[in-house]
């Protein structure tokens, strides 16, 4: 008995074609861990080599299932070994002739993006972490498609608040460095608590020690679908039939995810690696979780009852789309990133969203403060006190946190600030004036919480 009737085909069918559906990314994770040399050069040359090779037919193999299958697909993406593993090898180095190697890389075979210019601090530095942060502003700056993150907490290991500091100031020199292009470096750079190994969006992507040699990720998106969905149902219908409706459509969504993963696994020969269930917007209208929540009920998101909401959305995406797939990961839920979700900016434009209140989403979301402009002037301590704020709920929770803040130079609360794109817009918003330098100048580890302690 087949478990897709012919009304649930056309209605997937009118999901790609009226409500934005989409798979956002797939994901080609390559292990770069034989790539080790103590001779920078020949490190390069191995990086170079060996994902021109491996992802020779990424984006062709990808193009041709899209346009088979009548799939859209938007993004062909790589990660790799976090950078600063590699480093270790080559103490004289200079980090960003690797990041310039990915970039080279990432342009031959085609591909959107390379994640993986990343270091793993959450417990303290090893070699080549500390050169690989350091050098993160520059390489931001001198590329163009790749992609950086640094792992800063975990729940098991508590939060490395010098590697916090450092955060802080490496967001604000990467947005200063890329001024003159709406602040891209500090776009392609986030912060994480708790950072998955098999993530396959960006910019956050990078392929853990403990993946095999090559894999293929997809993330799926579909807020606009879930929307629609939400759409037709009676106004006063009770909140467990809007959990069971999103349920219903996520399990749909995810199951096109699937069918992608399988079949590219297929043409490229490597291993499906996850499905990541994320819904994630785009700046186009009715691509929006925010409108999701307000689908809902709310008046506009950010009001009274949004978390809750996002709550609801996040738990019944997951519980959808872990029936629909044989192995979920990534970070799996519900995005909000401010400059990528076109109901969001509305709010965060009219004042009914906010800083805080965005913090507090955060705690039952799937990542964290993502895509959020900021004053030029606002101080990097503030910025790392910020880092310090999200990853601490992310510590507490057991759960995914990130950061991505866009300190915008020469820019005032109420500017608007042009990415283009998937990356949207995002309206200036204002932070607290208080002063938070000597809490973050004391450096040292915020101890890992009684939850850790599961053995």
């Amino acid at each position: 008995m087949s478990m897709m009737n012919t009304g649930d085909i056309l209605e997937t069918i009118e999901m790609f074609t009226q409500d934005n559906l989409d798979v956002r990314t797939v994901t080609m994770g390559i292990s770069l861990l034989d790539c080790i040399d103590p001779d920078p050069r020949k490190a390069c040359e191995k990086i170079y080599h060996k994902i021109t090779t491996r992802a020779a037919r990424l984006v062709p193999a990808v193009e041709h299932i899209s346009a088979e299958y009548g799939i859209p697909i938007i993004n062909k993406r790589i990660s790799v070994t976090p950078i600063a593993m590699l480093l270790g090898a080559c103490p004289d180095a200079d980090p960003v002739d690797f990041a310039k190697t990915l970039d080279a890389a990432g342009k031959k075979v085609g591909v959107n993006f390379v994640g993986g210019y990343t270091a793993l601090v959450h417990k303290g530095f090893s070699a080549g972490d500390l050169r690989l942060i350091e050098s993160i502003p520059r390489a931001l700056a001198e590329t163009d498609i790749v992609c950086s993150s640094v792992n800063i907490g975990a729940t098991k290991a508590g939060l490395n608040m010098d590697a916090i500091k450092l955060m802080g100031e490496a967001v604000k020199k990467a947005s200063e460095l890329t001024a003159d292009r709406q602040c891209i470096g500090a776009a392609k750079l986030v912060v994480f608590c708790n950072a998955p190994e098999d993530n396959p969006f960006m910019a956050g992507a990078f392929h853990g020690p403990g993946e095999p040699d090559c894999e293929i990720h997809v993330g799926v998106s579909g807020p606009g679908a879930v929307r629609a969905a939400l759409a037709r149902l009676p106004k006063d219908a009770p909140i467990d039939q809007v959990a069971e409706l999103v349920k219903r459509t996520a399990f749909k969504i995810t199951r096109v995810g699937q069918l992608v993963a399988n079949l590219a696994s297929k043409e490229l020969g490597v291993p499906a690696g996850i499905i990541d269930l994320s819904l994630a917007p785009t700046p186009a209208v009715g691509d929006s979780v925010a409108n999701i929540l307000e689908e809902m009920g709310l008046e506009t998101c950010g009001c009274c009852g949004t978390t809750a909401c996002l709550a609801l959305l996040n738990d019944a995406v997951k519980k959808g789309g872990v029936m629909a797939s044989n192995h979920v990961g990534g970070l799996s839920g519900a995005f909000i990133p401010v400059s990528e979700d076109e109901g969001m900016i509305a709010a965060a434009r009219s004042g009914a969203l906010h800083l805080d209140k965005l913090e507090a989403m955060t705690c039952v979301c799937s990542v964290g403060l993502d895509m959020i402009a900021v004053p030029g002037d606002t101080s990097a301590e503030t910025l790392s006190a910020i880092i310090a704020d999200e990853a601490a709920i992310g510590m507490v929770n057991t759960k995914t946190t990130a950061v991505r803040l866009i300190p915008a130079p020469g820019c005032k609360v109420g500017d608007t600030v042009e990415f283009g794109g998937l990356l949207g817009s995002a309206p200036v918003m204002p932070v607290h004036a208080e002063s938070s330098d000597a809490f973050v100048a004391r450096g040292g580890r915020i101890p890992a919480p009684m939850q850790s302690l599961k053995n």
